[in-house]
């Protein structure tokens, strides 16, 4: 019997790895398929809206990272104790989100000339702008984002860091010593530490 979950995305962490984070927390069954960049244009039509990842299940394909994470959140039990608790979760995602595209803007910059002018202010201001006030989050809430205890926010911001190192080509956590917390914190939860050790580098489906 094949897994219930089917996440497909490309070879790479990107926007996927929270996902797969979210899933082997859970102890969720998935089969992660991973496309070849080469064999992109010929799935790309099939996909609702042109894009990946997508999450199969019960027949259906759901597509849009972030609202696959907050379902799968919600499956495995790391949302709020209540609305306004998830309303503070879901902030900080989109904040993580905010974060993420800046840095994705300098990497994916073809323009050499206006990624060398962008760098200074992406690592200049806009970077440290975002560490303080994400690492003064981490403090208040005792090595968490949000609540004082572990949300999928968390998650997110461990699946997507490393990612964002790779664009940045920096360690971004560096000097925020509450968000190496955060990381150490989820990492050290017994599926996903499972998860990050045995995780391949390759997977195409």
């Amino acid at each position: 019997m094949s897994p219930p979950y089917k996440l497909t995305y490309f070879d790479i962490m990107g926007l996927a790895e929270p996902i797969r984070l979210l899933l082997s927390y859970g102890n969720l069954d998935f089969e992660d398929c991973r496309v070849p960049k080469e064999s992109w244009p010929n799935i790309k039509p099939n996909m609702p809206f042109g894009q990946i990842p997508v999450l199969e299940f019960n027949g259906k394909v759901y597509h849009q990272s972030i609202a696959i994470s907050r379902y799968l959140a919600k499956q495995v039990k790391l949302v709020g104790k209540d609305d306004i608790e998830d309303m503070e979760i879901d902030a900080i995602v989109d904040v993580l989100m905010d974060f993420r595209s800046k840095v994705a803007k300098y990497h994916y910059d073809g323009d050499e000339a206006a990624k060398e002018a962008y760098a200074k202010t992406l690592f200049g201001e806009i970077v440290p702008y975002y560490l303080e006030k994400l690492d003064k989050q981490a403090k208040e809430n005792g090595g968490y984002l949000v609540g004082g205890k572990l949300t999928w926010a968390d998650l997110i911001l461990v699946g997507s860091i490393d990612y964002m190192n790779f664009m940045a080509k920096k360690e971004l956590l560096a000097g925020a010593p509450n968000l190496l917390k955060v990381k150490e914190n989820v990492a050290a939860v017994p599926n996903v530490q499972k998860y990050l050790e045995t995780r391949s580098n390759s997977h195409v489906c």
